[in-house]
């Protein structure tokens, strides 16, 4: 190790890196030049910088796992421009223009290992670039102090820089506000279900402030609970206390009188950020706050003042910078109550000039509920928009304010969507649709559903199966499991108890709460809490008898999941070491002699008495038991154990409901999740609730994936604006209705590209006539398959560790014969099919050329293995599929091995010849799975549509998947085209619908 002492090398790399801003540079010039004057004998070397590497000096590593993290994530860097971010040829780049050698870039790599995650999609119009990485770390105060804080808490630098990146493109397609002329940007963020968005929008706030926006309206829920939880956490984490201080001297406490947090003694006061000083004494600008955490928006507490802003050239508008960067911002936190936006409208109209100079951002938290007009347009008068309460007040707001930027967020976004684009004084989002990643850690649909296993559901164990670790069933043969679900809640509880006293950080465990949802209804509730409280008080926690039942439920469940989920977390060696724990459990969800807290009211005073604000109290431990009110925007912090039967009909609500999804750190192996498999829904009905979900998580990650696949820019152009978004979500989600039901949209979907990727249509027709029609247009093509079956297997992957195989029927057919059935087959919802039939049309040539198609029809198992001809063919292998619940669809067609192996051969086929494995096609060839479907839930079903060795085609549904050659694409990449319905209306988002 060198003679020079760490801090000094860490002080000479600080200044160094501080030098170079924003741009890896030539780092042995600028370090020499920071060592200069204070540490000219310094040993600058390559080898003793990675000698302190190597020896774990964490300042040093910290230190540049910020930078490195930083430029492995700056979009579209000037010295990286053709470089993608997030990549280990991003960081070579780095390494390059740094100077540094191999050895030095091995131990970076090491030290700091490139964050491979995937960065958000954004769909968007053209918009002006202002907001550059200059301008952005010239004025950066409030961001820099909120980074600051998120690394206190605990942050990665990867998931700062992802966070840093998402909020950025926010940010950068809002209005620049020192642009002399007025415009509004409206979006919309995606996120995940309790995923945390609202880390994203304080991240935009900061930036935007930071940039000029001088009036914040966060919309922050329908209850005033939900209103101050998000007020207090921009108070603490962006505000900070000085701005929550005025100047009041926090040691005189009659002058903190009034005052929240200080003033009434809050618990977590040290944790809110601290600036030093009051920022406008430091350089930057103070925040005025115009709502507190206990006082909603009332009326402007000093009267109209409150929004005069002093000028300092008081001759130019407050959007001039020389007036716009000295003048304080505001900030509200509301309800979307109508009240209370009803008095914030009328005091604004009482201010006159300024508002036409005054930069605004519109936060809608949540944007699905209450924002959205849900009036029919049919009802509307002659002439007029017709608009529900909020979305009334949202419009006269932005009215008001026509420098205002509306920004929704959401983690069900189709209602938005849906929004009439044509309604230029509603919130659709015309300017940017952007899609969060999944955030580390998180834990959701993925976690609870094993989503395209390839493994055999006989062989799913808790290591293999997120379904077999997490999900535990409710049916009739099981009972309710009611008093199981509760005795999980006291093990966990005990678990977590049990970890905290060996080392674990308690943090995450501060809360621990159980979540039943059984019913909309209020009396339900209250019913379900009856019968909870009588349980828990005859469970006999502290008797041998329940200690007893808690043993048998750790050696059975959670003893053999927390193995092989959390190797790394102390487990008790037996439940004699936990059962001190389980006792200490007990007691803290039983304190005040009632486990359970119902959460049903519609008032906030009845919210007010229940004592269930997270940040304020020190420990929930309890049962809660509700509904509605339960689910969109109300966090339920430490929630490990949710029992879940409440059917619903629609998906977005369903998919708001999941509060199980989100952030369980140091317990993510005791979360479980029971769930009704055969709940009554409406007459002589029941509804798999777990499939339920499984279906609108996969409809929502369709959603997710086509923006991923068209969001990339062709030409320096979109593939696709938010106004295109609307008819390209209704293909694939029926379910969902435009809430404009007098208008149509004008962009049309009229053709989709698929070179190298799956094509699987679902929506085949139910009637008998159609299906004996589409199976006779096939007949044909059946001939080429021989009959001597081809062996196909898949290797060992992420799935599984051994080779699996199949075998099936295949055959060699022209692509003009497989172009001509397929433009014959008849489709439940007409023209469902089109947009990929006018893609495979083309590949004759005339886009790329495709000469044959790979014909394969699977067999399945010999065990399960149902074979028939179908109209005169070799004896085929029948599947049994479902369609989706209240769908046409059905769910999936090709099953996961089958499509992995067809995918192997297409891209094989871009490899020379000698890479390909032993079953091979051409790069001009696509992979055809063909699949005789028998719709049924049994396999006596299938059984039943064979009579003397030949299948009813009546009864056959022929379903297929695609698969073209990856060579099967024009010159410009492009995926998807769209044409306008009514060339009359070409720039129109939306035309009459009589028009069409």
């Amino acid at each position: 190790m060198s003679d020079i002492p760490a801090n000094a090398l860490l002080d000479i790399h600080t200044h160094a890196l501080a030098g170079m801003r924003n741009i890896p540079r030539h780092f042995a010039r600028w370090a020499s030049v920071a060592a200069d004057e204070d540490y000219p004998d310094a040993d600058l070397s390559e080898e003793v910088f990675r000698a302190y590497l190597v020896n774990g000096d964490e300042a040093l590593r910290a230190l540049w796992s910020r930078h490195l993290t930083a430029w492995d994530f700056a979009e579209g860097p000037q010295w990286a421009l053709a470089i993608p971010a997030r990549t280990d040829a991003r960081r070579t780049a780095v390494y390059d223009r740094l100077r540094f050698g191999n050895d030095l870039r091995k131990a970076l790599d090491d030290a700091v290992p490139v964050a491979k995650i995937a960065g958000p999609t954004v769909i968007t119009r053209e918009f002006i670039p202002w907001y550059t990485p200059d301008r952005g770390s010239a004025r950066s105060f409030y961001w820099a102090s909120y980074e600051q804080k998120l690394r206190a808490k605990g942050w990665s630098d990867a998931a700062i820089a992802s966070l840093d990146e998402a909020s950025r493109a926010v940010v950068e397609r809002l209005t620049d506000p020192e642009q002399p002329r007025a415009r509004q940007a409206k979006g919309l963020v995606v996120g995940y279900v309790q995923s945390g968005k609202t880390a994203n929008f304080t991240g935009v706030t900061a930036k935007a402030i930071d940039a000029g926006y001088r009036l914040v309206i966060v919309l922050g829920g329908t209850l005033n609970l939900l209103r101050a939880q998000t007020q207090r956490r921009l108070d603490m984490e962006l505000i900070g206390q000085e701005n929550i201080l005025r100047g009041a001297d926090i040691t005189d406490l009659d002058s903190l009188v009034g005052v929240d947090y200080v003033g009434d003694d809050d618990a977590d006061w040290d944790e809110f950020v601290q600036h030093g000083a009051r920022p406008s004494v430091l350089g930057a600008f103070d925040i005025e706050r115009l709502t507190t955490r206990d006082n909603d928006y009332k009326s402007l507490a000093q009267g109209i003042r409150a929004l005069e802003f002093e000028k300092r050239e008081p001759a130019r508008p407050l959007h001039d910078p020389a007036n716009l960067h000295h003048a304080a911002a505001r900030v509200l936190v509301v309800k979307k109550n109508k009240s209370v936006l009803t008095k914030l409208v009328k005091d604004l109209k009482q201010i006159h000039g300024l508002l036409g100079e005054l930069p605004a951002l519109i936060i809608d938290d949540e944007s699905d509920q209450a924002s959205v007009n849900t009036l029919d347009p049919k009802k509307w008068e002659q002439g007029n928009t017709e608009r529900t309460a909020i979305n009334g007040l949202l419009s006269q707001l932005l009215k008001l304010l026509p420098r205002a930027q509306y920004v929704g967020y959401t983690a069900t976004p189709f209602a938005n969507v849906f929004i009439d684009p044509g309604d230029d004084e509603d919130i659709f989002p015309s300017d940017f649709l952007i899609s969060l990643p999944r955030p580390s850690g998180y834990m959701g649909a993925q976690d609870f559903h094993d989503l395209d296993s390839a493994i055999p559901r006989d062989e799913r164990t808790y290591a293999n199966s997120q379904e077999q670790a997490h999900i535990r069933d409710i049916q009739e043969s099981t009972g309710d499991r009611l008093q199981e679900a509760m005795d999980a809640f006291v093990l966990s509880g005990a678990l977590k108890l049990y970890r905290a006293d060996h080392g674990v950080d308690d943090g995450p465990f501060r809360h621990h709460t159980m979540l039943a949802h059984q019913s909309v209804r209020k009396d339900d509730h209250a019913e379900l809490a009856l019968c909870i409280n009588s349980m828990w008080h005859q469970a006999g926690y502290s008797s041998a008898a329940g200690h007893e039942r808690l043993a048998a439920l750790w050696a059975s469940d959670f003893a053999p999941v927390s193995e092989v989920r959390a190797s790394d977390l102390p487990v008790p060696a037996s439940y004699g070491e936990l059962r001190p724990y389980v006792n200490a459990a007990r007691q803290r969800i039983g304190s005040g002699g009632n486990p359970v807290i119902v959460v049903n009211g519609d008032s906030d005073r009845y919210f007010d008495q229940l004592n269930l604000d997270f940040d304020r109290t020190p420990h929930v431990w309890k049962i809660l038991v509700g509904g509605t009110k339960l689910s969109r925007g109300f966090t339920v912090e430490g929630l490990t154990i949710t029992y879940y039967r409440r059917t619903t009909r629609q998906a977005d609500t369903l998919m708001q409901m999941g509060r199980w999804f989100g952030f369980r750190p140091g317990y993510r192996d005791l979360v479980r999740l029971y769930i009704g498999r055969e709940e009554p829904f409406g007459r002589n009905r029941y509804a798999d609730l777990y499939e339920a979900y499984e279906a609108i998580c996969r409809d929502e990650e369709t959603f997710r994936e086509q923006l991923a696949q068209y969001a990339v820019v062709v030409d320096g152009q979109p593939q696709i604006t938010p106004m295109q978004v609307p008819p390209l979500v209704a293909q694939h989600l029926p379910w969902i209705r435009p809430s404009a039901r007098n208008k149509m949209f004008n962009a049309e979907l009229v053709e989709i590209r698929s070179p190298g990727r799956p094509i699987e249509p679902a929506s085949y027709p139910g009637s008998s006539a159609a299906l004996k029609r589409n199976t006779e247009r096939w007949r044909p093509l059946l001939d080429s398959l021989s009959a001597v079956p081809t062996t196909f297997s898949n290797p060992p992957d992420a799935s599984s560790s051994l080779t699996r195989t199949f075998e099936a029927l295949t055959g060699t057919v022209a692509h003009s014969d497989l172009v001509s059935v397929l433009s014959k087959i008849e489709w439940e919802r007409p023209g469902h099919f089109d947009p990929h039939l006018t893609y495979l049309s083309q590949l004759d040539g005339a886009l790329a050329t495709v000469d044959d198609w790979l014909l394969i029809s699977p067999r399945l198992a010999a065990s399960t293995r149902v074979e028939a001809r179908v109209i005169g063919s070799l004896p085929l292998s029948l599947v049994r599929r479902s369609r989706q619940a209240g769908k046409t669809s059905f769910g999936r067609i090709a099953s996961v091995e089958h499509r992995t192996a067809a995918q192997r051969l297409i891209d094989a086929a871009r490899s020379s010849a000698e890479d390909r494995p032993g079953e091979s096609i051409g790069s001009r060839t696509g992979v055809a799975l063909l699949y005789p479907v028998v719709e049924g839930d049994s396999h006596s079903d299938v059984q039943a549509v064979v009579r003397n060795g030949s299948a009813d085609p009546a009864k056959i549904v022929m379903a297929f998947t695609l698969i073209p050659p990856a060579s099967a694409v024009s010159a410009d990449r492009r995926l998807v085209r769209f044409r306008a319905k009514n060339s009359r209306f070409a720039s129109e988002a939306t035309i009459p619908a009589s028009s069409s």
